[in-house]
């Protein structure tokens, strides 16, 4: 790997072409290496797992919207849409649109957590559906996957968007304008102009996670999405883009984040270097915000142990900065403690979730998120006693470069009235690489078949994983087969029209 240093540069010291960071990142995604067998494996673990999410959400009002959307824009030869099969097709960015939605709406795919978050999942529904219109085989699409992996993964390990309330998707756009420049063998020049638009046209507020969580935090990656497919075939075209994006002095460095003084250290492969960034990742087994897996499954042993949940006095939990500032009492949302809030909200309330997750002993997609669950009395009574603080070592060990040291979990302490405390502490996930029990592919194959039972036919699910594991030799007329289609008559369709 090969460090950048990146700053931001006055118009009177203008920065070369060759030494600007989109300029690196498209060098990066015009090297034709090849991927890895290892990379190659986990990548067909994740469009499995996308493909679980997308399913177990087909139906909620978010996915119906961004589909019935996507219709509107049918063309031959296009790309495919979940729940509607092979045969269907509409324009590559509105299938980048309607399947980003599906993948994201339940918060249940993969993620890399570091300077900032990502959920690099994201960048398969863009580059799948131009590979899917533009006639590409399964191995030109590995090649543009590992590349929207490699360059999501390092702008997080390096760029905190946080910190200034940008949203998370802002190194998203330029990682699947990456990862399509990968997948079509564009030329350097190419691929740089499409990654300074799409960062130009994807930075936005992280007011989307912040108090009321609305749909929206479903929409934004795959609006990064399909504003990057937009993005590539403009500079394909022959247009450019406000260069250089990230060190000009009126720029994304200069203005929306760390400032004319900052210097970011960004991690980049060097040339003919593997793209092994994908394998820093990991899953989730549990339908909630990443930094909750590790709590979640700590709160399952530890509820065992108490027998009255009214003998509770008081529930603290030691974690990191980011778990206590975003979904914990550090936010200082009160969305986080109402039983009324939204799916999206209770997503993002770790005091919600490690409430449920003592009770319950279980979490489940739909069960753990119903309002009846929220709002039971019992429940509502034991979540208002939990808060969150910050402890410096839980931050350190998540920053921490070494993985045997990083960590996204927490200490919780169980102060019962009689003057008992219990108190346990976990430090990553089940599932994660380090973790007690991590997964492999039976256990994405899993998650797929418990997600799309009742859903899908056994027929499309054993269809579906077939081609999936084939997908390094798939042919270019094969391709659309990585779809989805439910049963005749089990697809909705939305209730209102828009413009559309």
């Amino acid at each position: 790997m090969i460090t950048h240093d990146v700053r931001v540069y006055p118009e009177s010291e203008r920065l070369p072409r060759a030494g600007q960071l989109a300029w690196k990142i498209a060098e990066v995604a015009a090297d034709a290496v090849e991927v890895e067998p290892a990379v190659a494996e986990m990548i067909i673990n994740r469009v499995i797992d996308n493909a679980s999410v997308a399913m177990a959400a087909i139906n909620r009002h978010p996915v119906t919207s961004a589909r019935d959307q996507a219709l509107a824009h049918a063309r031959p030869g296009g790309a495919t849409v979940f729940g509607l099969g092979p045969d269907m097709r509409v324009h590559a960015e509105w299938a980048a649109w309607a399947n980003g939605t599906a993948v994201r709406e339940l918060d249940y795919h993969d993620t890399f957590l570091a300077a900032d978050y990502s959920h690099p999942g994201d960048n398969i529904p863009p580059i799948l559906a131009v590979a899917q219109q533009c006639g590409a085989d399964g191995r030109a699409l590995l090649r543009g996957l590992a590349t929207g992996y490699e360059i999501q993964v390092n702008l997080v390990r390096a760029i905190c968007l946080h910190k200034h309330k940008i949203d998370h998707v802002a190194h998203l756009g330029p990682s699947a304008a990456a990862g399509i420049g990968t997948l079509l063998g564009l030329p350097t020049e190419v691929i740089y102009q499409s990654v300074q638009q799409a960062l130009h046209v994807t930075t936005a507020t992280r007011q989307s996670r912040k108090g009321e969580i609305s749909s929206w935090k479903a929409f934004a990656p795959s609006h990064a999405g399909k504003l990057a497919v937009e993005a590539v075939d403009r500079a394909m075209r022959g247009e450019g883009a406000p260069s250089p994006i990230y060190e000009g002095e009126d720029s994304v460095i200069a203005w929306m984040l760390d400032g004319k003084a900052a210097h970011y250290l960004v991690p980049l492969p060097g040339a003919s270097e593997p793209k092994r960034a994908i394998l820093d990742t990991y899953t989730k087994e549990h339908s909630a915000e990443y930094q909750s897996q590790a709590l979640i499954d700590l709160a399952f042993r530890m509820g065992r142990k108490v027998d009255q949940w009214e003998d509770v006095e008081s529930i603290l939990i030691s974690t990191s900065h980011h778990t206590h500032y975003v979904i914990g009492t550090g936010s200082n949302d009160p969305q986080k403690f109402d039983p009324t809030a939204s799916r999206e909200t209770l997503d993002h309330s770790i005091m919600y979730i490690v409430a449920v997750a003592l009770q319950d002993g279980a979490w489940h997609h739909v069960r753990s998120y119903l309002p009846e669950r929220a709002q039971r009395p019992d429940t509502v009574a034991l979540w208002r006693k939990i808060s969150t603080v910050e402890d410096p070592d839980w931050t350190t060990r998540y920053h921490a470069e070494d993985p045997a040291l990083k960590a996204f979990g927490g200490r919780i302490e169980i102060r019962m009235k009689d003057g008992r405390v219990i108190a346990d502490e976990l430090a990553v996930a089940n599932a994660h690489s380090l973790g007690a029990t991590p997964w492999a592919r039976p256990d994405y194959i899993r998650k797929f078949r418990t997600l799309t039972e009742g859903v899908l036919d056994s027929a499309e699910v054993s269809r579906f994983l077939q081609v999936a594991e084939s997908l390094p030799s798939l042919k270019a007329h094969e391709l659309p087969e990585l779809t989805l289609a439910l049963p005749k008559g089990a697809l909705g369709v939305g209730e209102t029209r828009g413009i559309f």
